[in-house]
């Protein structure tokens, strides 16, 4: 009987602690989801141009037209993204003696390098296409404005340069969906390229 008398003031009490408010959490904070779809190509081959690659259907092929004067470069390409805010710069230029071959990749690698001032890293492996063309796959870590670049030459007329910019402030985290998903269709554009 005498723990009959205990039982009832437990159960309140109990019941008053459980009652109290929730002690607030702050979420973590979160990022996008992305919805991909499926990777799927389309060639672009269009008359005049020196080259012809495969890229997603996805994409939009544009020309920077004001960029093309002033650059004297009617062949430099945009490869648009619109649901990403992403794009493909993919510039031109014709090996020759105003142009060698050494001063092309030196000029590749000095624009890759002005991202070392934010990048953890930067990885250049050097690949060769089935194509038989050679070039180098730049992979910059961190919060670099542009994560993956690339050139591809056949070492005797034709040179590409190719780089991924987002339109947005560069966040390595959020962003790595997006660029490991447009790394494959770099990728896949590289392995495609064929000049003319």
């Amino acid at each position: 009987m005498r723990y009959k008398f205990l039982f009832i003031p437990a159960i309140i009490a109990l019941c008053w602690m459980s009652c109290r408010p929730a002690i607030p959490v702050p979420k973590p904070r979160g990022y996008f989801r992305y919805d991909f779809p499926e990777h799927a190509y389309q060639k672009f081959d269009s008359a005049g141009f020196p080259f012809t690659f495969e890229f997603p259907v996805y994409g939009k092929i544009e020309q920077d037209l004001n960029l093309n004067k002033e650059e004297h470069s009617p062949y430099w390409l945009n490869v648009s993204f619109p649901e990403w805010d992403a794009t493909i710069y993919l510039s031109y230029k014709q090996v020759d003696a105003a142009n060698p071959l050494e001063k092309l990749i030196e000029e590749s690698y000095r624009l890759t390098a002005k991202h070392d001032v934010r990048a953890d890293y930067i990885k250049a492996p050097p690949f060769k296409t089935r194509n038989g063309l050679v070039g180098v796959f730049y992979n910059v870590g961190g919060n670099a404005a542009s994560a993956y670049q690339f050139y591809v030459t056949d070492e005797k007329k034709h040179f590409i340069r190719g780089a991924l910019y987002f339109n947005v402030t560069p966040n390595a985290d959020s962003l790595l969906p997006a660029t490991e998903f447009l790394r494959k269709d770099m990728e896949h554009l590289v392995e495609t390229l064929q000049f003319k």
